[in-house]
């Protein structure tokens, strides 16, 4: 072999392996999520024939529950523009309050599979005879926030925040936090009738 080949291959691998060596090691990116922009909180009064009222937020609008025929006071409250909704569903009391109770208690500790933690307020407003809680579902759990409240003795409705998208606690975060706000504010204002 002449010695200008040699000298050839000798460079042309001495140049490969300095362009290789030079890279810096690959950097993975990391996720992004879309941003979304909430409307300024505002809320109208559900003034019905229902046997209950409550405020409800305005970028929101109520639909009759379409898979329960024969339960004419679920409702769901619909946000389409973040496949949300927060699906309502009423129950008289005839002596079965604490059964009802251990059926929504059992319901929100289902997702303690998926669930990072279950976390429980209570609420009491003795004046308007409102009494029950709010579960705050943390992690990946279908549903984030659901809710009871009960007179006791006649009145029992439940609540629970959905959203029509695989759950991802990073991405639904700020979702959750903002819809999480209406629900507190949907029981401080439920009354009966």
């Amino acid at each position: 072999m002449s010695r200008t080949k040699t000298v050839t291959i000798y460079f042309t691998i001495g140049l490969f392996t300095m362009l290789i060596g030079c890279q810096s090691a690959p950097i993975p990116k990391p996720r992004g999520y879309f941003r979304l922009e909430f409307p300024e909180k505002q809320y109208r009064v559900l003034d019905s024939t229902f046997p209950y009222r409550f405020s409800y937020p305005t970028y929101g609008y109520i639909v009759k529950d379409k898979y329960s025929a024969s339960e004419k006071y679920w409702i769901n409250i619909e946000f389409p523009r973040y496949k949300a909704k927060i699906h309502i569903s009423y129950k008289e009391v005839h002596g079965n309050i604490d059964t009802l109770i251990e059926d929504i208690r059992t319901l929100a500790y289902k997702h303690t599979i998926k669930a990072d933690a279950i976390n429980e307020k209570l609420f009491s407003n003795p004046e308007k005879k409102v009494y029950g809680i709010l579960y705050d579902i943390r992690g990946n759990a279908a549903s984030s926030f659901q809710f009871y409240v009960t007179d006791s003795v006649k009145h029992f409705l439940r609540g629970a925040l959905y959203f029509s998208v695989h759950p991802n606690k990073d991405s639904l975060a700020p979702a959750i936090e903002f819809f999480g706000k209406d629900m507190t504010y949907l029981i401080e204002t439920l009354e009966w009738k």
